[in-house]
């Protein structure tokens, strides 16, 4: 008897959601879901994509005809808002707020994308967290309170250290951005063969890259 799993995982911003779908006998221990490739185009062949990871070997993604490309680019501060919808890879700190490792601001278009808080691969105890911005204070410290849904409400204090990047997503991108050289982050399916598959992946514009 065949079984079918799917996976998603949140990406930014945007955060970046990637699936994992597989057959397997029922007697077979499910494969490991593919984590997040964070790396650089190193070759296209049509639509196959060669990438090299931040660390370890080239891996192939074979991009399906319905790739969505997802542009990630520079922002300020100036451009989160009370109202915007963000996320933000965080860090705990002592007095129980937040400490920043990237935000990601998200185009009205995508307002709920992974909305709530979850495990994050950006650090130890790093977290993820989606949600709709409260108060923010840019003359203490870059704080914001960030408050979300989705596995459960809560509530966030968020410190935004100055050297922390800042990017919005742009949904509308197109495959242009896939050149050689082009900073990428991608959570692609993986078949029962190890084949490695995506139908979404977010790309650097302008030499950006995605920090979530």
């Amino acid at each position: 008897m065949i079984y079918k799993r799917s996976l998603l995982a949140a990406v930014a911003g945007l955060s970046l959601l990637g699936g994992l779908a597989m057959c397997q006998p029922a007697s077979a221990q499910p494969a490991p879901a593919p984590a997040r490739i964070r790396g650089t185009i190193d070759k296209i062949d049509g639509n196959m994509l060669s990438v090299k990871p931040r660390s370890g070997a080239d891996v192939m993604i074979k991009l399906t005809d319905d790739l969505k490309v997802v542009g990630v680019k520079k922002a300020q501060i100036s451009d989160i808002q009370p109202g915007s919808f963000i996320g933000s890879a965080t860090v705990p700190q002592p007095d129980g707020s937040e400490k920043a490792l990237e935000v990601t601001v998200f185009p009205p278009s995508m307002k709920g994308s992974g909305e709530g808080s979850y495990g994050w691969d950006l650090g130890a105890n790093s977290t993820m967290t989606n949600g709709t911005v409260g108060d923010l204070v840019v003359s203490n410290g870059r704080t914001m309170t960030v408050k979300y849904d989705g596995n459960g409400k809560g509530e966030k204090k968020i410190v935004v250290p100055d050297d922390v990047p800042i990017v919005l997503l742009n949904p509308e991108a197109g495959r242009s951005l896939l050149t050689v050289g082009a900073h990428i982050i991608v959570v692609p399916t993986k078949a029962a063969d190890g084949t490695l598959t995506a139908n979404r992946i977010s790309v650097g514009e302008n030499g950006t890259v995605p920090p979530m």
